[in-house]
């Protein structure tokens, strides 16, 4: 199905499509978000929260992410982890999840519409988990979001050798993430390495969806376009 969304005055298309795509066997859901464009669009795959805590496509920060990411004009794909909603299998502790996001991008790389060159990841709490390993190790990806993230002291030793452009986002007021360590650790990584922390938002977001949303489609704006 399409809806409207208004970009500076003007109405620009953006289509929706519930596919199906196989990851490790399994079959998982995802909707892909193609906005109206003449060229090849850059695109971003979004990661949702904890499966086990109500974390779906269907998030307010995943949902939020989308829509300010189809004004700029960029496509974006939001999939159901194995195990959640239509998508076959069963939580697999992070492991088997990465494999999904491989076979996310895979999927969205396929796409005739989609500029390889220019595809980024964002993940959300658990969904930035599962979603900054594979960055590690796709050269595909040309960018990275993390938001709320959940990261061991191993995966920042890894990110100190990784250039590629990253965001990640905190809330002040976050009770699972220290906020101000992430900054700290953030500011020691080379290539662009940004940390923004959202004054007075929580690790759920709520009410300030649209301003996490703005902060990641603003900083992938920039790192994956190329005019």
């Amino acid at each position: 199905m399409g809806h409207d969304l208004r970009n500076g005055g003007k109405k620009e298309k953006v289509t929706e499509e519930h596919i199906v795509f196989s990851s490790s066997g399994l079959k998982l859901e995802g909707i892909i978000h193609l906005p109206k464009c003449d060229t090849a669009l850059p695109a971003v795959v979004i990661c949702h929260p904890h499966p086990l805590h109500g974390g779906d496509m269907h998030n307010n920060v995943v949902m939020a992410i989308t829509a300010a990411l189809a004004e700029i004009p960029m496509a974006a794909l939001r999939f159901n982890f194995r195990g959640v909603g239509g998508s076959e299998g069963e939580y697999d502790e992070g492991n088997g999840e990465q494999d999904d996001v491989v076979a996310a991008l895979a999927f969205l790389e396929s796409l005739g519409s989609i500029d390889r060159s220019r595809i980024g990841l964002a993940g959300y709490s658990f969904g930035a988990k599962a979603a900054l390993p594979v960055a590690l190790r796709q050269r595909n990806v040309q960018a990275v979001a993390l938001v709320s993230p959940f990261l061991a002291d191993v995966e920042w030793e890894r990110l100190k050798s990784y250039a590629t452009p990253k965001l990640f986002l905190c809330g002040s007021e976050d009770g699972f993430i220290a906020a101000r360590k992430v900054q700290r650790l953030a500011a020691e990584l080379p290539g662009i390495s940004r940390c923004e922390i959202i004054a007075g938002a929580d690790h759920f977001w709520w009410g300030y969806e649209a301003r996490v949303a703005e902060k990641v489609a603003s900083f992938l704006k920039v790192v994956l376009q190329t005019e």
